[in-house]
């Protein structure tokens, strides 16, 4: 199992997803208030009073999670590889979903919150699982070719 290269990157698709969930997405500082972007929720910190809003960012946080879960699920499949395709085809989609949710949020903070505002680690890690999800999906579409190539000469 752990000696295929998709495997290595589905659990690093697992970890990216993870840290993502624990790193802002994108901060921002206006006069003495800071403001965080995390997946899960948005973060306001004036005159050491902190303010959070959950909904509607928890919506990024969710399909994180779903797309984590799915390439849990879809590391324990290695025996299958047309359902891990499947799957990570599945996982794609909703990691298509997260990036556009997190795009969509932190492209539309600056205007309600006007100020400095950054990228933070987060959306870096965010693009870290899309890309390794993709390589996942693409070694083993090459196992499978391998598969049938050599079941056609027999």
């Amino acid at each position: 199992m752990w000696q295929r290269v998709q495997t290595v990157f589905l659990a690093l698709v697992v970890v990216s997803l993870v840290l993502a969930l624990f790193y802002p997405l994108a901060e921002g500082i206006s006069e003495d208030i800071m403001y965080k972007l995390f997946p899960l929720h948005f973060s306001s910190f004036e005159n050491k009073i902190q303010k959070e809003v959950y909904f509607p960012f928890c919506i990024t946080a969710v399909l994180m999670v779903a797309a984590s879960t799915i390439a849990l699920m879809q590391l324990r499949r290695y025996d299958d590889r047309i359902t891990q395709i499947k799957m990570g085809t599945l996982n794609s989609l909703i990691l298509m979903g997260v990036m556009g949710s997190a795009v969509y949020f932190i492209y539309n903070i600056p205007s309600q919150y006007p100020g400095q505002w950054q990228k933070g680690f987060g959306l870096w890690f965010l693009f870290a699982g899309v890309t390794f999800n993709w390589l996942a999906v693409r070694f083993i579409r090459r196992d499978e070719k391998l598969v049938k190539d050599s079941n056609r000469l027999r």
